[in-house]
């Protein structure tokens, strides 16, 4: 099968911790995703602003459930789970824990500073940082130009470092970070419109703000297995199994409205608080 990874290229991933996959998504997919994005009211409405070290801010819409609406498809193709499952630390179904569009607007878009998704994902109390990844899929193009991510190679054998807050993003601990960076190398991931990038919950990563004049949107959907438990979440996607769609849904289904999906609200999210039992 098309959709699955080879063994070397499985290798690849628990190498370096990522692994791009070019034109996983066609164009006319990609094309109506960022059509979606751009028009659907629910993107906007359910959007949170979140501030950088510098005041800039970087701009994104969450949700848990995937459904029956264009970025439910995708979220839910075969392409995208069936290499999940390949890259985790399990056999148990894959479930999905949450998607997020990501809207660098030209010359405001903010920074992200450097984190690991596990970095935020532990005040959730998940077990078991292996079981954990994401993919994100670009709707435009992403380069140094437009503050495409960065990643430090193969620092997801780190572990979990240390986490705090940089702004109002959660960051991780700077000496841990340079200490990586003069250790490991550091990588620009540069995509086209439909290239994917999967990577592991312990990578370390970052983006720059964008101050090109071309936007740089992307979503992300983060997937876990169904034998990690996590303590302290109180949404439920994560714990049940996707619902699988042919490849062919985001472009042959009828797709529902966004506004049906259950967004993620900025006080809600445990990430953003200082609970102090982790530390």
């Amino acid at each position: 099968m098309d959709t699955l990874f080879t063994p070397e290229q499985i290798a690849q991933y628990h190498r370096d911790g990522y692994i791009i996959v070019k034109n996983l998504v066609s164009q006319p997919e990609t094309a109506l995703l960022y059509k979606t994005a751009l028009e659907d009211d629910a993107m906007r409405k359910n959007a949170l602003d979140l501030n950088d070290q510098s005041g800039k801010k970087t701009k994104l819409s969450l949700w848990f459930t995937p459904g029956n609406d264009v970025f439910g498809y995708l979220t839910r193709s075969e392409k995208l789970v069936g290499r999940a499952a390949q890259l985790m630390d399990s056999d148990a179904p894959v479930c999905h824990f949450h998607s997020k569009l990501m809207q660098k607007e030209p010359r405001v878009g903010g920074a992200w500073e450097w984190h690991q998704d596990y970095g935020y994902w532990y005040k959730n109390q998940f077990m078991f940082p292996d079981q954990l990844l994401s993919i994100m899929v670009a709707l435009t193009a992403a380069n140094k130009e437009n503050g495409c991510l960065q990643v430090i190679k193969g620092s997801h054998k780190l572990g979990r470092v240390n986490h705090g807050f940089a702004g109002e993003q959660v960051g991780a601990d700077m000496v841990m970070v340079n200490n990586a960076l003069k250790t490991m190398e550091l990588v620009y991931v540069e995509l086209e419109p439909g290239d994917a990038l999967f990577f592991h919950s312990n990578i370390l990563h970052r983006s720059e703000a964008n101050l090109s004049d071309h936007p740089r949107w992307s979503v992300i959907s983060c997937y876990c297995s169904q034998s990690n438990l996590a303590y302290n979440e109180t949404s439920t996607s994560w714990k049940e199994a996707v619902q699988i769609v042919p490849d062919d849904a985001i472009l042959q289904w009828k797709a529902a409205s966004l506004s049906e999906a259950d967004f993620l609200k900025k006080e809600n999210d445990p990430a953003l608080k200082d609970t102090g039992w982790e530390q």
